[in-house]
């Protein structure tokens, strides 16, 4: 392996402390050695925020240790996770080219902690082992700029000669640093309670299938293929456009969020394949598993089909886009993603009620939706008799509608007439 040093090397050496954001992931396990190298051995605090990423929290601490970390925190930010980025993403029904966003939900709020940190250890620095091909960087470096704007950000992938995950492996075994994955099954994961993604290897290549009946490929669940025969039905109660009870059963959000990820895992629900275009400008293939946030998207948005009324449910509808892009960006942090959220919490206000789902080998079908603030009338919309909706008054109501039409078409025919 050639000797990777980093291009700055003068301004290196007055770096004494940085603050790594560190998952014991191949890049992480791999920086801390090369910081210790390339920066004049500095003091390294590595620091993992937890969003429910489970056994990918085991054994970090010593591997940090023993890589070259003087300390290591554990944050526990899974409830700011579910309450402060999810619920409120949820709510404005906010997708990314279909994504739900798991790792761009993620990103802002670990920054936000690496900032807080890194100034109250007094660092120089903070680095991540974000690669200069990816959104996730833009992700962490706008977070850090919000919080601390005048620190050093260190993005290893943006120095040194590493090129590829192969020459990653190669890095560290010859650093003697422990890894979980191998060449075969090395594809590039991130996980949270929220979802899963998967890329790399075979899913580079749009042409390929993704292997989700292979064993160990899907980790939160199973292919459609191989879920039950029969159906599972779950009932979600909202309280101003927030899940409160499952299945009758209250509890948090996040509770609600871990056990629908079962029973979606266990009946193949929340699956993608999608090439999306990042913020970099490129296309990228990936595959998500998000079984808990697809069924909440969509109870959510089942419910909203009773509550809202024409024009505000179709604006949110377009804002949401706008909403989707700002964090997909990596801009959560600013007025304009903070007023939109303003607005949708007004929308919010009367999503209250209940709704039943069934889920079937991969589906999710409508069983029924109940709400006190319903603006659904089965007695004006019946095709039956009715005493409350007098038909005649839709001729009135197309003339006024149509007038600017009728106008128009005058206008034309005088003219066409004229020559004109």
């Amino acid at each position: 392996m050639s000797n990777n040093t980093c291009e700055s090397s003068n301004s290196s050496k007055k770096i004494k402390k940085i603050v790594l954001a560190y998952s014991g992931g191949l890049d992480t396990s791999i920086i801390i050695p090369w910081l210790k190298e390339n920066y004049g051995d500095p003091e390294i605090i590595a620091v993992s925020g937890n969003v429910g990423q489970a056994d990918e929290l085991e054994g970090l601490e010593e591997k940090a240790l023993k890589t070259g970390a003087s300390k290591l925190y554990v944050e526990d930010l899974t409830e700011a996770f579910v309450n402060e980025m999810i619920i409120p993403t949820v709510q404005a029904g906010a997708k990314y080219e279909e994504y739900m966003m798991g790792t761009a939900l993620a990103r802002p709020i670990i920054g936000k902690r690496l900032a807080e940190i890194a100034l109250a250890e007094g660092a120089d620095a903070i680095c991540h082992g974000c690669t200069g091909k990816g959104n996730d960087q833009v992700r962490f470096e706008l977070a850090i700029k919000a919080f601390a704007p005048g620190m050093k950000i260190i993005a290893p992938w943006r120095e040194w000669s590493i090129k590829s995950r192969e020459e990653e492996i190669d890095y560290a075994e010859a650093h003697h640093v422990p890894l979980k994955i191998n060449r075969e099954t090395n594809y590039s994961k991130d996980k949270n309670m929220w979802h899963l993604s998967h890329e790399g290897l075979d899913l580079e290549d749009a042409g390929n299938e993704p292997q989700y009946e292979k064993e160990g490929f899907l980790e939160m669940g199973v292919s459609p293929i191989q879920a039950p025969d029969e159906p599972t039905y779950v009932t979600l109660d909202f309280e101003a456009g927030v899940p409160v009870a499952l299945d009758g059963v209250k509890m948090s959000a996040k509770d609600i969020i871990l056990k629908l990820n079962e029973v979606g895992g266990a009946n193949g629900i929340g699956l993608l394949d999608i090439v999306e275009n990042r913020l970099v400008g490129m296309k990228c293939r990936g595959v998500y598993e998000t079984p808990g946030g697809a069924i909440l998207y969509f109870a959510h948005n089942y419910l909203e089909t009773l509550c809202l009324d024409k024009m505000t449910m179709h604006k949110k509808q377009e804002l949401a886009i706008t909403f989707a892009e700002l964090l997909y960006n990596g801009q959560w942090y600013t007025p304009l993603r903070e007023a939109l959220s303003a607005f949708v919490t007004k929308t919010q206000e009367h999503v209250t009620g209940k709704v039943k789902i069934k889920l079937y080998k991969g589906n999710m079908i409508k069983a029924g939706a109940w709400s006190d603030w319903s603006l659904y009338s089965e007695e004006i919309a019946t095709f039956g008799e009715d005493h409350v909706y007098d038909q005649k008054d839709s001729k009135g109501f197309i003339n006024l509608w149509g007038l600017p039409i009728s106008v128009q078409a005058q206008v034309n025919a005088r003219n066409q007439k004229q020559g004109k």
